[in-house]
């Protein structure tokens, strides 16, 4: 009974990386002295940050509920085919792109509408370290939260697919925190549809790899546009005004 009472209290993490975003955010402008809007291409450093300490989170607070991380988010060696993890990746992307088009057409009136603050440049060398940071501890932050705290951890379906999806989406509101409420809604609603089917994905079939391997995938995308535009800055400015 203990051991239940203490499970269903982590769906109160969900909230967590929503507040994490904020708080950093804030704080670099206050110490920088700068807007936000000015610091926000440094949302790829930000992001790696808030990850780390999630997955921190995540493996203590799993430990606390006598779990590993692996229990945490039903992790079952050997129980993943390649077939699911190229049909999940590409749904990701599909869905991941449509969304974020969708969006920029409803919110924007443009389509194909992309942030260009999410590609701006860098300095190289951080560009370079967080390449591969970036897209690994994002799948094992967020899938770790959201599914596993969320999904995993609330009784009744619909809530355990709409709450931890709704989440999911609004973190996205506050990479990078920018004080536009345009901005924000179309954030939310270029990941809402992709989040709800993951969290309905996962609620069927209780396995989080091609989930996680799909999702570090296009990370890895987008990661690798801030590598090239940080590499190369005039390639920044011919992407944006194309």
């Amino acid at each position: 009974m203990e051991e239940k009472k203490k499970k269903t209290k982590l769906p109160c993490l969900l909230p967590v990386r929503c507040v994490l975003f904020m708080v950093l955010f804030a704080v670099g402008s206050c110490i920088t002295g700068k807007e936000l809007r000015d610091i926000s291409h440094w949302w790829t450093i930000v992001a790696t940050i808030v990850n780390i300490f999630t997955i921190v989170l995540l493996v203590f607070a799993a430990k606390k509920n006598g779990m590993t991380y692996g229990e945490l988010i039903g992790y079952r060696k050997g129980s993943t085919k390649i077939r699911q993890i190229v049909l999940m990746s590409v749904l990701i992307l599909v869905l991941g792109t449509g969304g974020m088009y969708l969006a920029g057409f409803l919110c924007y009136g443009v389509i194909p509408y992309a942030s260009p603050m999410m590609i701006e440049p860098i300095p190289k060398i951080l560009a370079i370290l967080n390449f591969l940071p970036l897209p690994v501890t994002t799948a094992l932050a967020e899938d770790g939260l959201y599914l596993g705290c969320g999904v995993n951890h609330i009784e009744n379906k619909v809530p355990a697919i709409i709450i931890p999806a709704f989440f999911y989406a609004l973190q996205h509101c506050f990479i990078p925190t920018l004080p536009d409420g345009r901005y924000v809604l179309y954030r939310f609603l270029s990941y809402l549809p992709l989040t709800i089917i993951l969290c309905l994905y996962y609620h069927k079939k209780r396995n989080p790899v091609p989930v996680m391997i799909g999702h570090a995938l296009i990370d890895m995308m987008t990661v690798s546009w801030v590598l090239a535009t940080s590499l190369n800055p005039g390639f920044y400015e011919m992407m944006i005004n194309m």
